[in-house]
């Protein structure tokens, strides 16, 4: 393999599939400019098939437009994208309490509201992001006090509507790796050790309860203590949340300096996630596996997601920045070239999000209130920065 050419290639084609294909198409068939804010309900032409908007996405899109245009290109549209989105949700999405809904309707009227704080987490993000690109700290002070509130909807016993009956103690993954990420976002404008302290706890807390080198994966629900428990639910691999949490810590590794004991954490994820999620009959990353190898309970267990393969690539790119090891640069060849084969649209654009097992396409639309504007675009804009990142220590 000639790296030289092969990251030249990869970088170009991420930046391209980025400014000609996949910001585009939102800017057209996703921003609201009537209203504000972003639909993503739309068929495989674009098409608006329910104006319902998503308030993860509101916070989700305002961040990949800032984040676009703070590492790939200065476009004004783009942050008045982020702008327009940022406006409505702050007018829209937050009930008294700064919780946030779920789903508003097109003019920002609430329609429900969830048990999680998964909107929070991407609306700070978002702020911290756009603060970045104008320089406006306002922003960055106010994704902070959302990420505070997050923590403290998430301690403050019976203010979130229990999962589960009162007797059941579990902990999820999810949760406890996306604060590792919000937490290094707003650190990019505040310099604040409070959100270093939060990142660290994350990162122990997903080695002391859910690393488990038994099943040599890392599991979505656990006890209270880390406990195994042997239900359907509870031996569920998400092989490409795993993928995604490994970066994470890859990230925050190389910013203390390549820290060691990170890197053997993340490395570590990312191997046993990679070989649980790799499908070696027909390539991409499974959705679901079961860590005793049952068959798995969920109806989407083998089928090929838009947003694990995102996650594969990043994770991938950073493992050979970090260590070097040409394994790594072979599986982002392996995954990248699976991806492309069958997930972008070449008739209408965009991507397709759900492939059945064999790579054939399950539904055609382009979003819905879990898929829009973010793996996508955010890996393409980490791919070209990594690519980069690889190029210079060539």
């Amino acid at each position: 393999m000639d790296k030289k050419k092969y990251l030249e290639f990869w970088a170009e084609s991420y930046r391209r599939d980025l400014t000609e294909n996949i910001m585009p198409f939102w800017m057209e068939h996703g921003w609201d400019r009537v209203h504000g804010g972003v639909y993503t309900c739309v068929d495989r032409d674009g098409s608006l098939m329910d104006h319902t908007k998503s308030v993860w996405f509101q916070g989700r899109f305002a961040f990949v437009c800032s984040y676009a245009y703070n590492n790939i290109d200065h476009r004004q549209e783009w942050l008045d994208a982020a702008k327009s989105t940022l406006d409505f949700m702050e007018s829209h999405c937050f009930d008294k309490d700064g919780h946030m809904y779920f789903s508003v309707t097109e003019d920002g009227r609430p329609l429900r509201q969830r048990r999680y704080v998964f909107s929070e987490t991407f609306a700070s993000i978002a702020m911290s992001e756009y603060a970045l690109a104008t320089g406006n700290m306002a922003y960055a002070k106010r994704a902070m006090r959302i990420f505070e509130d997050t923590q403290r909807f998430l301690s403050t016993p019976g203010f979130l509507e229990p999962k589960f009956e009162p007797g059941v103690k579990l902990q999820s993954h999810s949760i406890v790796m996306i604060l590792i990420n919000v937490g290094s976002r707003i650190r990019s404008v505040i310099d604040d050790p409070k959100l270093t302290a939060r990142i660290d706890h994350s990162i122990a807390e997903l080695k002391k309860y859910f690393i488990h080198p038994e099943f040599k994966a890392l599991l979505e629900t656990v006890g209270p203590n880390g406990e195994f428990i042997d239900t359907n639910m509870t031996r569920t691999i998400n092989p490409g949340h795993c993928l995604e949490t490994s970066w994470f810590i890859m990230e925050e590794a190389r910013l203390r300096n390549w820290d060691k004991g990170l890197m053997d954490t993340a490395l570590t994820i990312y191997n046993w996630s990679w070989e649980w999620g790799w499908d070696k009959k027909f390539g991409g990353i499974i959705h679901f596996k079961d860590c005793r190898r049952l068959p798995p309970q969920d109806y989407s267990q083998d089928m090929k997601f838009w947003w694990p393969q995102c996650e594969a690539i990043i994770s991938s790119l950073y493992a050979y920045l970090g260590t070097g090891d040409e394994e790594y640069l072979y599986r982002h060849r392996e995954i990248s070239e699976w991806t492309y084969a069958h997930f972008p649209d070449n008739e209408y654009g965009e991507w397709y999000g759900y492939l059945h097992r064999d790579g054939t396409v399950a539904q055609p639309a382009k979003g819905n209130l879990f898929k829009g504007p973010f793996h996508i675009p955010r890996m393409m804009v980490k791919g070209y920065a990594l690519c980069q990142e690889i190029l210079k220590t060539l």
